[in-house]
């Protein structure tokens, strides 16, 4: 079964959400705070993270933080509140996907299987990218930065896979998305400048100097980096 951490203090949210998620052979552990949280991740490495905006003692960004300094684990955050600033400070520091509360459990359940579909689509066997200071490995899912493992959310990694995949092409934010097919439709094209502008921190790409993605002024962005012959 694949396996969920809810973190969350809604302790009914945590029982409805397990009853229901066994139809679909997602079983759900459940944390109540921050701390149960954050232990129960490295203890039981699931599959996804289902996250709360509004916890006791820190709040589901400052959680989310954690995690991705140590994680890729795909994160779904929730928030009471279903504000846009909220989804964008989700998104920029490296949750998945956003739902508003309340929401149907179904529709929780889908936005699960998608995550999880989007993190694991298979690419051709052994096919690697190589570029000056980059690899990019498709089998494995993985990228290293001048030798060094680069820790990247799911939707980071398949843009990267993306430009990597086709380098010297300019993409619109509109093709961004409809390749990536995962970010909230309601954030529009801010969500695609968020996401690039991640990427480039992770691969200490600057405004004025761009090793790898560069920005096409009215248009969109494009991979520049030197591809090395194999």
């Amino acid at each position: 079964m694949t396996k969920i951490l809810l973190i969350d203090d809604d302790e009914k949210l945590g029982e409805l959400l397990s009853t229901f998620f066994d139809r679909f052979d997602l079983d759900l552990k459940v944390a109540h705070d921050p701390e149960r949280g954050l232990g129960m991740l490295a203890a039981e490495e699931p599959d996804l993270v289902i996250l709360d905006v509004m916890l006791p003692g820190q709040d589901g960004f400052e959680v989310c933080r954690t995690i991705r300094k140590t994680s890729s684990v795909p994160i779904i955050m929730l928030t009471a509140r279903g504000e846009v600033t909220d989804r964008i400070v989700g998104l920029e520091i490296g949750a998945d996907d956003y739902m508003p509360k309340p929401f149907e459990p179904r529709e929780l359940v889908a936005r699960i299987q998608n995550v999880l579909r989007r993190s694991s689509v298979s690419k051709p066997a052994g096919q690697q990218l190589s570029y000056e200071g980059l690899e990019v490995d498709l089998e494995r899912r993985s990228a290293r930065l001048d030798g060094e493992q680069l820790e990247l959310t799911t939707m980071e990694y398949q843009l990267l896979a993306l430009f990597a995949g086709n380098p010297g092409q300019t993409f619109t934010r509109d093709e961004i998305l409809n390749e990536l097919r995962g970010i909230d439709a309601q954030l529009f094209s801010r969500s695609v400048d968020i996401l690039v502008s991640r990427l480039r921190q992770k691969l200490g790409d600057t405004s004025k100097q761009a090793r790898f993605i560069k920005t096409v002024w009215g248009t969109g962005y494009v991979f520049v980096a030197q591809e090395l012959s194999t």
